[in-house]
């Protein structure tokens, strides 16, 4: 059986054409109503795999070649906005992509940036402690270390379950530890 390596990694029922990708890009810009960096859209794209990597990489060259969307590269990576023109354009042809895909793929992007937000405000340490490690996390805000949870896991894989989900979780976290310390 002959195997298409752009169509690897892709989730049962994603994008394999190009101009559907482009389209999805274009979408979640104009749904998210921000600029994104392409390292955030690669992010978004790999959480929720409905389209493969170099084909989205691909797309994204394309939509700033075409005018689609600009592209910024007045920092370390590229800021990519939609143009008024592919707005327009989305908002017409927009319903031709799945439901389930334009609505999935906003959630991911809201989740994606929602994390990265708490990431920027979080910070997080490993260290070799008694055969295993001390994985010890701040949530900051506005300069305030509002809380420091330390916890000891026997392996490093639990390590990194540990830190996605405290970075997936950061702000219930603090919320339940504050509720459960002031209830009397």
């Amino acid at each position: 059986m002959e195997q298409n390596a752009f169509s690897e990694g892709i989730a049962p029922g994603g994008l394999r054409e190009k101009p559907q990708i482009k389209l999805l890009v274009c979408y979640l810009l104009k749904m998210l109503d921000k600029s994104l960096t392409r390292s955030q859209i690669n992010e978004i794209f790999q959480e929720y795999p409905v389209a493969n990597y170099f084909e989205v990489n691909e797309a994204l060259s394309e939509l700033v070649k075409n005018g689609m969307i600009h592209c910024d590269l007045s920092r370390e990576d590229e800021i990519l906005t939609i143009t008024h023109k592919a707005k327009y354009e989305v908002g017409v042809i927009e319903r031709s992509l799945p439901k389930s895909i334009r609505e999935k793929s906003v959630s991911t992007a809201l989740r994606v940036l929602a994390r990265e937000k708490i990431q920027n405000e979080c910070e997080c340490s490993v260290e070799e402690k008694d055969g295993g490690y001390r994985v010890s996390f701040a949530v900051n805000d506005v300069g305030v270390e509002l809380m420091r949870l330390s916890v000891f896991v026997a392996d490093f894989s639990q390590v990194e379950i540990v830190k996605k989900n405290f970075f997936d979780n950061a702000a219930a976290l603090y919320s339940d530890i504050i509720s459960s310390l002031t209830v009397e």
